[in-house]
Order: structure tokens, then C-alpha cells, then sequence
């Protein structure tokens, strides 16, 4: 009996081992406890997608690598990428050539609509990264334009304390996103929220509004 409860605890201790030495992660841009995409120290991103029926998968980087992906005997597309530089990196699948987004992450508007991403961390930063200090609020608006003869949508970003200050002037900045992108990528792909919290908390920035409409 012990020397089976030993046998037990090495193999065990075996498969956590190799769980921590390959040191792959879920991306932070995920579903809710979706484990797949994950991400290593070195930037690889493992990725798999359920198409059991599929002849051949193609994982398509926008803007990286285009990968022929493997298929396993549970009905599972599988592969992992070469390193990555830091950042964003929107993807899709081509399944037998039908492209389509992970359902394991979550959906950013990129190139004109919604598909996926995941984030591979910069090692060492976290400028972009929510802190443990106080928080500005995030706000969606809509208005009437005159220019546009519509109505329009914008978020609006108010630094920490706003809503106390009833009478203080605050400067703003307008932000424009990038082709191909709307009013959400500020704060969904760029954290503006939490980068301008941590400048305000380090006092290299005045507390200001962020107004992100789309452009």
C-alpha cells in the first residue's frame, strides 16, 4: 500500500512539474474560464479550436504568423506559435476555408468587426495593468449630433474623485482610434482607464476626462 500511495505522489508530483515548467498560462484576454488561448514567458501562444469534422485549420495573425494547425485524436485543433512580440494580436480560424473567431475569446472590434485577440504581456510592465490604488470611472453616453443628423456613442473616462468635485474644470482629452476600430478599443484592447489611473496615482499626470467617440 505505501509503495503505491508513493508511486501515486511521484507521478503526481511528475504532471505538476510539467505544468509549471512549460509555464503556459490562460491570456488574460479569454472567456470566463476558458484555458485556451494560453501564453508563455516567452510570448508563445497556445491555441486550439473543436472541429472534428474539419479536413484542415489554418490559424490566421493578422499581422504574425499564418499556422497550419495539427489534428488531435480528440477532435481538437491544436498549435503553438513562435514568440511573439508584446501586445495585441487579433486572429481568427480558417476552417476548411470558412474563417471564423475563437469561442474561447472574447469578441474586439478590429478591422472593421468583432474577432479575436489575445494579449501577450510585456514582461516587467505594469503601467497598463489595474493597481491596488483609487480608480477613475469609465461611462457610456449617447447624444444627439447635429453634425451627423444621428445619434451617437462615446465613452467617457473621469478620473478618480470626479463626481466629488462638482465645481472643479478638468482638461480633456479627445482620443481617436485607429482605422478599422471604434470607440471601445481605448479602454477593451488599450487600458486607458488604468493607464491614466496609475499616471494620476504617480503624479505624472493632472487628473483629466477622456472623451472616446467614434470617429
Amino acid at each position: 500500500m505505501l509503495k503505491r500511495i508513493g508511486i501515486g505522489i511521484f507521478i503526481f508530483a511528475g504532471i505538476c512539474w510539467a505544468q509549471e515548467a512549460s509555464g503556459f498560462q490562460p491570456a488574460s484576454t479569454n472567456v470566463w474560464d476558458a484555458q485556451y488561448p494560453r501564453v508563455d514567458s516567452a510570448g508563445r501562444v497556445e491555441i486550439r479550436v473543436k472541429a472534428p469534422d474539419a479536413t484542415k485549420v489554418k490559424l490566421n495573425f493578422w499581422s504574425g504568423p499564418k499556422l497550419d494547425m495539427e489534428k488531435q485524436p480528440d477532435g481538437f485543433w491544436t498549435v503553438t506559435t513562435p514568440p511573439l512580440v508584446p501586445g495585441l494580436h487579433y486572429y481568427t480560424f480558417v476552417i476548411d476555408g470558412a474563417e471564423v473567431s475563437d469561442p474561447n475569446s472574447h469578441a474586439f472590434f478590429g478591422g472593421g468587426k468583432d474577432t479575436s485577440m489575445v494579449e501577450v504581456p510585456e514582461p516587467g510592465s505594469t503601467y497598463y495593468l489595474p493597481q491596488d490604488l483609487p480608480h477613475g470611472q469609465v461611462r457610456e453616453i449617447w447624444y444627439n449630433s447635429k453634425v451627423t443628423g444621428g445619434w451617437r456613442h462615446a465613452l467617457v473616462y473621469l478620473p478618480p474623485g470626479y463626481d466629488g468635485q462638482t465645481t472643479k474644470r478638468y482638461p480633456v482629452l479627445y482620443l481617436q482610434h485607429g482605422a478599422g476600430e471604434d470607440e471601445s478599443g481605448w479602454i477593451r484592447q488599450g487600458h486607458a482607464n488604468f493607464i491614466l489611473d496609475n499616471l494620476i496615482a504617480s503624479g505624472s499626470s493632472k487628473p483629466m476626462i477622456l472623451v472616446m467617440a467614434y470617429g
